[in-house]
């Protein structure tokens, strides 16, 4: 009589041909295992991979030798792209945006909104006092480029130097900007009377900007795109 001890009788349990399903499960335990999460490429090898294909396929096979320019050309008009992107429009908008609400606006210390300026504006309008609704809708109009980030301003910045950078950046308001700025001078340094007319032409022209976007990005977009 052959007298099997517990230890064996529990390995003779052990099944030594798993099934498709069983056999897959102990794959998928055994990878789990913390040797082999640790050699798992993570994301950024990935994209260096995939990066790095990408350039690769875009050689010429043309013998002529320039084959493996093309990568590099294209990487150098990248970034030349976005060293120009950031010399318009300065650091990333969320590094700025708490920078914009502070400051001087055109000789006075104002934290406003552009829309609470432009509330500001319509309530001079209402009772009458163009000349301070001229100077509040000028305020907003400089506020909500410098909003966009767009176009900054610094305690020296003048109504005739601001609209000079908006114009660059919008040159089909160019004109229209430059006459909005001696429209604020006028009511605030040359005691001229503000007008029903003024406040509308500066409101008006704040009111067609809002909704529109500054000439050099879509050029930049533009080549982006092609």
């Amino acid at each position: 009589m052959i007298v099997i001890s517990a230890p064996a009788a529990l390995v003779t349990d052990i099944p030594v041909d798993p099934d498709a399903d069983q056999a897959r499960q102990w794959v998928l335990d055994e990878l789990a295992k913390p040797p082999y999460e640790a050699a798992r490429p993570t994301w950024f090898d990935q994209l260096s991979q995939s990066f790095g294909e990408w350039l690769s396929s875009l050689r010429v096979p043309d013998g002529s030798g320039f084959g493996g320019l093309v990568p590099l050309a294209i990487v150098i008009a990248v970034v030349a792209l976005l060293v120009v992107a950031f010399l318009v429009f300065g650091r990333p908008r969320l590094n700025r945006r708490s920078q914009v609400k502070t400051g001087a606006l055109f000789g006075t210390d104002d934290t406003r909104s552009a829309a609470e300026l432009r509330a500001s504006a319509a309530r001079a309008a209402d009772q009458g006092d163009f000349g301070t609704a001229i100077q509040e809708a000028f305020r907003a109009l400089a506020r909500q480029l410098a909003e966009r980030t767009i176009v900054t301003t610094s305690p020296g910045t003048t109504a005739h130097d601001f609209a000079a950078r908006a114009g660059a950046s919008f040159p089909a308001h160019r004109d229209e900007l430059a006459a909005c700025a001696r429209l604020f001078d006028g009511v605030r340094y040359l005691d001229e009377p503000g007008t029903r007319a003024g406040f509308d032409r500066v409101t008006g022209l704040d009111r067609r900007m809002q909704s529109e976007r500054p000439e050099v990005l879509e050029r930049i977009e533009s080549v982006v795109v092609r």
